[in-house]
């Protein structure tokens, strides 16, 4: 994240290759090739929509190759939820002006709970923090160095890529900062929020801290901008039948009975929601609005999303078909890269008769263009190496969770949780 609302924690990173990005963008596409037949590529399903023009069938876009949709694995119960359920805590991870932490300073004096911003970046930090202050709200912020400085495991997803696939967000660090902060505390309902999330209805955050009772994590439903993939936001944009899944942009998690962590991957939330065979127990209530961003803005964005957005989908098709993630072999991510890559041609293909204006046009062609030229590298082998690595993490960061000692303030947390070589990180208190 970074003070203009329109750029994403991906925007930051930067491309490290041998391989120019250039000469990247265009390994494995073919896009003068002919049109895929159906079965294989994107087709018109039509369907009635009584919001379309003149009320006449509308024909979304959709693919054989393609999930445009996982809803049908959350749980919307509809059982009462107890709407007294306290949250200990809102957890804001930023690097964003501190303007932007104003909505969720709100929430939280209206909450009654803490607010824990972790900030880095040049535009935010404890002393930019104290301000909010003046709203009424208990505010506790971290500056945080690096994912180094913590006395965290040493996950070996974090390492055992090749270095262009190595990520440079501190998102996912900083979320485990805040698990394992919450577990030193005894927070057991905290709530991740993005900074650039608006929640209406404060009851909404309540009521999916009520349902922690029986769910490991508790969604709440994306409105506003879409918040979804760059590849999925193309597809879309075609034409394409494609929804957004639940994340850590708005999610309630019980820290407890939920000891996953987030892998520093893109959707490393969709990682944080599994265990070895399946997802956690998963429900979604309440909607929140998402700021509007700039998916196409830079190609680097989707060439540094590909992977984690293979693994995620790959994972999560096995899951639309009632399998679970053990049948991630070989042959099923052989299968599905060409799936991934067939289907990417086949929105490239779509982008000239879309209604998308011409310099939009320009900017997603070179965006999926990256993404083809990133899939190119990836191979089933390194699926499964990664899937092996996450799973040892897994073991990994429970034994290190079990193991953290009860601290009487954050500052305290926060000096065990600094790494010996590093200066401990600093925080400020604020309370109304």
């Amino acid at each position: 994240m970074n003070d203009h609302p329109a750029e994403r924690p991906e925007d930051q990173e930067i491309s490290d290759c041998r391989m120019t990005d250039a000469q990247e963008a265009t390994r494995g596409v073919h896009v003068s090739a002919p049109f895929p037949t159906p079965g294989t590529g994107l087709d018109r399903h039509l369907s009635s929509d009584p919001d379309s023009a003149g009320g006449s069938p509308v024909s979304p876009l959709r693919s054989s190759d393609h999930h445009g949709t996982h809803r049908h694995l959350l749980l919307a119960p509809d059982a009462p939820v107890d709407q007294a359920a306290t949250i200990d805590a809102i957890v804001v991870p930023t690097v964003r002006h501190r303007r932007r932490l104003l909505h969720a300073a709100d929430l939280s004096r209206r909450l009654r709970c803490p607010l824990l911003v972790i900030c880095s970046g040049p535009y935010t930090g404890t002393e930019h923090v104290k301000a909010l202050g003046s709203h009424g709200a208990e505010v506790i912020a971290i500056d945080f160095t690096h994912s180094h400085a913590l006395a965290l495991p040493r996950f070996e997803t974090s390492s055992v890529l090749p270095h262009r696939f190595r990520r440079r967000t501190d998102t996912a660090a900083k979320r485990n900062l805040a698990l394992a902060l919450a577990r030193m505390r005894g927070w057991r309902r905290i709530v991740f929020l993005d900074d650039d999330i608006e929640v209406s209805a404060p009851d909404d955050l309540r009521r999916a801290a009520g349902l922690l009772h029986t769910y490991s994590a508790v969604g709440l439903s994306v409105g506003g901008f879409p918040d979804n993939s760059v590849v999925c936001h193309a597809f879309r944009a075609v034409g394409g039948a494609q929804d957004s899944f639940v994340g850590g942009g708005a999610l309630a998690v019980e820290t407890t009975r939920c000891v996953s962590y987030f892998p520093d991957i893109y959707n490393e939330d969709w990682f944080y929601l599994l265990e070895a065979d399946g997802l956690r127990p998963l429900a979604v209530t309440g909607t929140v609005k998402q700021a509007p961003y700039e998916p196409f803005r830079t190609p680097a964005r989707a060439r540094n999303e590909e992977l984690g957005d293979v693994l995620a989908e790959g994972i999560f098709w096995l899951l639309d078909e009632g399998r679970t993630i053990r049948d991630a072999h070989q042959g099923h991510w052989k299968d599905f890269l060409a799936r991934r890559h067939r289907f990417i041609l086949s929105v490239l293909r779509h982008i000239p008769d879309s209604n998308v204006e011409s310099g939009e046009r320009r900017r997603m062609e070179e965006a999926l263009k990256a993404s083809l030229g990133r899939l190119a590298l990836i191979t089933p082998d390194m699926c499964l190496t990664y899937l092996d690595a996450w799973r040892a993490d897994l073991k990994s960061w429970r034994d290190f969770v079990e193991c953290l000692p009860v601290a009487e303030s954050v500052g305290e947390a926060l000096r065990r949780l600094s790494a010996p070589t590093h200066p401990p990180f600093t925080s400020i208190h604020l309370r109304p």
